[in-house]
């Protein structure tokens, strides 16, 4: 299970990995960059489109075809033919940017905001976008990453960085509103966790800022079940293939020697 570094083009900060199932496509973002990316692994392709502002999270239309969230607004990217348009923004303070993001089973976009270009306590919001309808759904947070849905829709996992944990919701799939329930992951070692994804087990994968690998967790128990390092310090996000492959992203850190931050990975779970 060692990591495969499949695209490094020196960005500084990597995330946002979105597989889409159907069609066998990678999207992912470079967020300072301003750049969106669109990774074909059966002929290696990469395709990127750049924007005016950061980016930070991607969404399916069909296949080639995406929305994708910039500091400017959300726009439609067509990676058949490289152009973009801008769809539709929320009302956000100008401090604030936005970070990761997940489509429920209904259809409705959530999204995290934090602090740009700093980052600020108590900040940030979750949003719910839906149908031209827009409401906040957690409120005071820090720094908005990683969104994860039960198979069933039901709970809406989430973290908000600082805190250390993964706090679990009751997810109303009629309304769209959701209850804290409790915080079901505390990281105690020197990650911090960033992305995560949740597995066909319904276990927990989360990317550990400062930590250098990305990890399997039992979101019933609390425990840690798995642990893979990568050759960096700083992975941001994670998600599965068709094959319940890894995809990384990770990020630069300030250390002059750090080669391999910034970098895409494949982690094979799973010879097929």
């Amino acid at each position: 299970m060692n990591p495969n570094l499949i695209f490094h083009s020196n960005s500084e900060l990597l995330e946002g990995p979105v597989f889409d199932l159907d069609n066998n496509l990678l999207y992912f973002v470079s967020i300072l960059d301003c750049l969106v990316y669109c990774y074909n692994p059966s002929t290696k392709e990469i395709l990127s489109v750049k924007l005016d502002s950061p980016v930070s999270c991607v969404f399916f239309k069909e296949r080639k075809k995406i929305i994708v969230s910039s500091k400017d607004g959300f726009f439609e990217i067509d990676f058949n033919t490289l152009k973009k348009h801008f769809v539709f923004q929320l009302d956000i303070k100008d401090s604030v940017r936005y970070n990761d993001g997940i489509i429920d089973p209904v259809g409705r976009f959530i999204i995290g905001t934090m602090g740009y270009p700093e980052v600020k306590n108590n900040i940030g919001n979750v949003y719910s976008y839906f149908k031209g309808e827009c409401k906040t759904i957690i409120e005071n947070t820090t720094i908005s990453n990683g969104l994860a849905f039960s198979h069933d829709g039901k709970t809406l996992y989430f973290i908000d960085t600082p805190t250390n944990k993964v706090a679990k919701y009751s997810y109303n799939l009629k309304t769209g509103e959701v209850e804290f329930q409790s915080h079901v992951i505390e990281f105690k070692e020197k990650g911090s966790p960033d992305g995560m994804c949740m597995g066909k087990d319904s276990m927990l994968w989360i990317a550990e800022w400062g930590g250098g690998c990305v990890s399997k967790w039992n979101p019933n128990s609390g425990e840690l079940l798995e642990k893979i390092n990568l050759p960096c310090t700083n992975v941001t996000s994670c998600c599965f293939d068709n094959k319940s492959n890894l995809y990384v992203t990770t990020a630069k850190d300030d250390q002059p020697n750090d080669k391999y931050g910034g970098g895409l990975y494949y982690i094979e779970l799973n010879k097929i």
